[in-house]
């Protein structure tokens, strides 16, 4: 068995084609059977994210062609056009780089905590579909506790830097005082729960909460002193936010132009600084076209976020060195694994053996033969039997001249070189 990572990321994929081969959460476990059955795979895990799709898999072959256009064609896609930005990891490879992303070291935010329990998520998607077994199961389990060593052993998730962070430093560099400022969240999820936070650290005026769910909001809200409101309410509140920010697991826009035309109008005009950290994306890119909206993707929060990661750098390359050990236990353990059916083999075929001699043994004190010649002829028939089908298979080897084959006898048993000169 091979295993396989392949995906896209905002590295190698703009955002307009990251968000089209995003995977819904509602349609992950289905997706994950889908690609078992239609890709003919032994097992498989989806991570998607504003940042990456990626597939991690146990394949029987190298089939990454086939899983590549099955990506393609679930999500309608030109399959040339996802080949040209995705990339693929194999057996040791595949395993630093599950483990890379785990750690937040593959991430746009260098060391961001969320990627781990998005990971994890993929795991537990996978395992209650029943796409998950001894190989990649353990891989994940691995992984995971790596990631966990890393953050542990390293500084490097200490500084407060993620995509939600940057979004609120930015929001500093435009507004110079935050204090005036009103923010419109649109979300309750994870990254919308650390904007929240890092908005009402830095002060800002007041923060509300737009979610599908309002009891979400409710909860988010009074965390942060703020207050929620359901989706159908944003074109009312949209005229109070000199900030918004979005990240949404919505398939389609939640915010259009017309909409923040309006708003505009009765703000008469005052500026709106906008995030769209969703992918898909939650704000229609049209809207960026008017006067006096400030929209940034979470491509451009680059800049910003490279400016952040400096103060990590030490710490990545301890926890490179972590992730390197980690990846090459693992696959270590995998081979041990593969020695386990040949020596179940060897020891059952000894067991019967022993067992022949054994019954043989008891068969002559039955029969009142001294023990002490009892127990020398066990000894010597165990001898016989265990060495035979070795000594006929060295010999022959030693015939056709296959010296590797003898000194790997000789590693295997532990035989003194000296003695056999």
């Amino acid at each position: 068995m091979a295993l396989l990572a392949l995906g896209i990321n905002h590295k190698t994929a703009p955002v307009d084609i990251r968000e089209r081969v995003a995977f819904a959460p509602e349609h992950l476990a289905e997706a994950v059977a889908k690609a078992c059955d239609e890709a003919k795979l032994s097992e498989v895990a989806i991570l998607s994210t504003c940042n990456r799709t990626e597939l991690y898999c146990s394949l029987e072959d190298e089939r990454s062609a086939q899983l590549l256009q099955w990506l393609a064609d679930y999500h309608r896609v030109d399959p040339q056009q996802l080949k040209e930005c995705s990339y693929e990891h194999w057996d040791q490879s595949a395993a630093q780089h599950m483990m890379r992303v785990a750690a937040g070291l593959d991430s746009l935010v260098l060391g961001e905590p969320q990627i781990l329990g998005q990971l994890k998520n993929a795991f537990s998607v996978s395992q209650d579909a029943g796409r998950l077994h001894a190989e990649l199961g353990r891989l994940f389990r691995h992984t995971f506790s790596v990631a966990k060593q890393v953050r542990t052993e390293t500084s490097i998730g200490q500084n407060p830097v993620s995509v939600a962070y940057a979004a609120v430093s930015l929001a500093q560099h435009i507004f110079a005082d935050l204090g005036e400022s009103r923010a419109l969240l649109i979300g309750a999820g994870e990254t919308i729960e650390l904007v929240a936070r890092h908005l009402k650290q830095a002060g800002v005026r007041s923060i509300t909460i737009a979610n599908r769910t309002l009891g979400r909001a409710l909860a988010l809200a009074g965390e942060v002193q703020g207050k929620a409101i359901e989706f159908s309410q944003i074109p009312d509140e949209l005229e109070n936010a000199d900030i918004l920010i979005s990240s949404t697991a919505s398939q389609l826009p939640i915010l259009g132009k017309g909409s923040v035309e309006a708003a505009l109008k009765k703000r008469r005009h005052a500026p709106m600084f906008m995030v769209d950290i969703a992918v898909p994306r939650d704000i229609e890119p049209q809207v960026g076209e008017l006067e006096d909206v400030y929209l940034y993707t979470v491509d451009d929060l680059t800049e910003v976020i490279e400016e952040n990661q400096r103060s990590r750098q030490d710490a990545a390359q301890e926890a490179e060195q972590l992730i390197e050990q980690g990846a090459g236990q693992f696959m270590r353990q995998l081979r041990e694994l593969d020695a386990v059916d040949t020596l179940t083999q060897l020891r059952s075929k000894h067991t019967q053996l022993a067992e022949e001699e054994l019954a043989r043994a008891l068969r002559l004190l039955e029969q009142g033969k001294p023990a002490e010649e009892v127990m020398k002829r066990l000894a010597h028939g165990l001898t016989n039997k265990f060495l035979h089908q070795p000594t006929v298979q060295l010999r022959q080897a030693s015939a056709e001249g296959r010296d590797d084959l003898q000194a790997l006898a000789a590693e295997l048993f532990k035989l003194d070189a000296q003695s056999r000169d």
